[in-house]
């Protein structure tokens, strides 16, 4: 076997979403406190529109960890390819549907902007402060 052989390893996938937790509690937050105020300021529609789009945003960084982390679990040459790959498929799939949505002109529409923004920003604020905590060798110390 080549040192370049692609190896599939379930241990490196779950090691690669320790990470998940803390973003997943920030939209949680965000979650509760965005179908508040949507449901204030937009009724029914307001609320499901801020669920929709933290939906959107919970969706999109938990797949592309779990795709990129099972691209480094079999190749770690693949994450780079792979994740561009996966962003231009998701954010092409992502204008499809607002192209839609914005078509039918939903009450619910500008709750889910704002959640989508808030939720990335959250996402994004948790795995700062996650990475900036985290001990991660420089070094892999076991042969796997």
């Amino acid at each position: 076997m080549s040192a370049t052989a692609t190896v599939h390893r379930p241990h490196r996938i779950r090691r690669r979403l320790t990470h998940l937790p803390i973003g997943l509690w920030a939209s949680a937050a965000v979650l509760v406190v965005g179908a508040v105020i949507g449901g204030l300021v937009a009724g029914p529609a307001g609320v499901l529109g801020v669920g929709a789009g933290v939906a959107v945003v919970v969706f999109s960084f938990t797949v592309s960890s779990l795709i990129i982390a099972w691209a480094d679990s079999v190749n770690p040459a693949l994450v780079l390819p792979v994740g561009l790959m996966t962003y231009v498929l998701k954010f092409t799939l992502f204008g499809a549907a607002l192209i839609v949505v914005l078509q039918i002109r939903w009450a619910g529409l500008q709750p889910m902007a704002w959640a989508m923004a808030a939720s990335t920003v959250a996402w994004a604020v948790a795995h700062a402060v996650w990475v900036w905590r985290a001990k991660i060798p420089y070094v892999s110390f076991d042969n796997d």
